[in-house]
């Protein structure tokens, strides 16, 4: 393969888990000849490792020790600040490369299409995680912590997540990165009861059990499941015979079928077989209105008319992830992916576009781990080898002749060194672990290139 590509270049957009692993791919398969430039429009690499990993998460955040290690290679560039679609286009890369991957991920979550889903206390899980991740444009971001209860509306990890980090602390945070200003914030929440929401049973949620266990280990939250949210119907019990995750999902839940009332200071209730019908309020959210649900016969969630009212101040929803439309690019608007085979881009006739690709949930969808993106990358990066033909064309122009035409502030990998050494820095000073998150753009830009 090595032949087929020396001298070679290749743009990656987006620096997430499956930029990184891309750009990896790239030079090892290449052996070394192929010149990988990863673009970004935050002035920070790593993605979803940074800003979508919980920060108490720590052993799952450390594979940014394995991606810098990819950003360090003498093949691999980095260009933080750089925004596709407004600083450069499809067309400008494909003048400067000889292809171009996208991994920009699946960043917006899934609306539920209920009444009062827009009221103000109604918020995106990926809202509420940017902010305690500490991503710059959620750095503004104000919750309602005031309330008492809060509804998660998901059964997934990312919605674990959230419950845990609401059950959470501010003391059991300390020593994490969060950001200073979430981590007061935090200090002043009133919120005692928190209710995680699956429109489907036990059998059929998505958290894994090691997530899962973990709010059994919370020394200030008691949890409780309803017995009755357990019984399995005939389908749901043969799953839990034959699968061993959703066996042991079943088996750590039914620990806290009987605990009774303690003095814990707050409460989460796991509640199954309820779907969302609207939210409700009189300017802000209120109440939720649900109702309970069963498995029809065809495995699909059906209502059974019976309907509660839970008084939460906030809903927050997690219910899924979908990727956006990339300028220019093929988008499949119902399956909300980069319509591909194998990570070659296909055109609305089926037939590949030329010299562009696709990897991680923008190719696949979000499925998977951080460490699936190392296979799906390895395919699109043989796939991409394998089309590059020796006789090519140069790129017409360098991206750096264009950079400089338009005077774009571009981030360099020593800067964002300089921020990464800034937030240790400040978590040193703060006597707060490893790092402490600087979460504004001019608090991020100023410690990138400081006087």
């Amino acid at each position: 393969m090595a032949d087929m590509t020396p001298g070679a270049r290749v743009a990656v957009v987006g620096s997430g888990p499956a930029g990184l692993y891309a750009a990896e791919a790239l030079v090892k398969q290449s052996g070394g000849d192929v010149q990988v430039d990863v673009f970004d429009r935050l002035p920070t690499p790593y993605g979803l490792v940074r800003y979508g990993v919980a920060p108490d998460h720590k052993s799952i955040k450390s594979i940014a020790r394995y991606l810098q290690r990819v950003l360090e290679h003498p093949a691999v560039r980095f260009f933080g600040r750089v925004e596709f679609g407004r600083d450069l286009t499809r067309a400008d890369l494909l003048e400067c490369y000889d292809a171009v991957v996208y991994a920009t991920g699946a960043m917006v979550d899934r609306r539920l299409g209920v009444p009062g889903e827009d009221l103000p206390g109604s918020v995106a899980a990926t809202d509420f995680v940017n902010w305690y991740c500490g991503h710059p444009d959620a750095a503004d971001h104000r919750f309602d912590l005031s309330v008492e209860e809060v509804a998660v509306i998901g059964v997934g990890n990312v919605a674990v997540d959230v419950v845990r980090i609401l059950a959470k602390s501010a003391d059991e945070l300390r020593d994490t990165d969060v950001p200073e200003h979430v981590l007061a914030a935090l200090a002043g929440s009133r919120v005692r009861r928190i209710h995680m929401i699956g429109r489907r049973g036990p059998a059929q949620a998505k958290f894994t059990t090691k997530e899962l266990r973990e709010l059994g280990e919370l020394p200030h939250a008691e949890i409780h499941v309803s017995p009755d949210d357990l019984r399995l119907d005939p389908a749901s019990a043969a799953l839990a015979e034959s699968d061993r995750h959703v066996r042991g999902n079943v088996a750590v839940l039914g620990r806290w079928t009987d605990e009774p009332p303690g003095a814990k200071p707050r409460r989460i209730d796991v509640r199954f077989w309820r779907a969302p019908r609207e939210i409700l309020g009189a300017g802000r959210v209120e109440a939720l209105r649900l109702e309970r649900t069963r498995l029809g016969d065809d495995g699909r969630v059906t209502g059974t008319g019976e309907y509660e009212t839970l008084p939460v101040g906030m809903v927050l929803r997690s219910v899924g992830y979908q990727s956006v439309p990339l300028p220019g690019v093929p988008f499949d608007d119902r399956a909300h992916v980069v319509p591909n085979r194998g990570g070659r881009i296909l055109a609305p006739d089926g037939s590949p576009v030329p010299r562009e690709y696709v990897a991680g949930w923008i190719k696949r969808g979000p499925t998977g781990v951080v460490g699936t993106n190392k296979s799906d990358a390895a395919e699109t990066v043989a796939n991409l080898l394998a089309d590059l033909a020796a006789d090519r064309e140069p790129p017409a122009r360098k991206i750096e002749e264009l950079l400089a035409e338009r005077a774009l502030p571009v981030v360099t990998y020593d800067d964002w060194l300089n921020l990464d050494a800034a937030e240790r820095a400040l978590a040193r000073s703060l006597n707060r672990g490893e790092r402490v998150k600087l979460a504004r753009w001019d608090a991020m830009l100023a410690a990138c290139r400081p006087s």
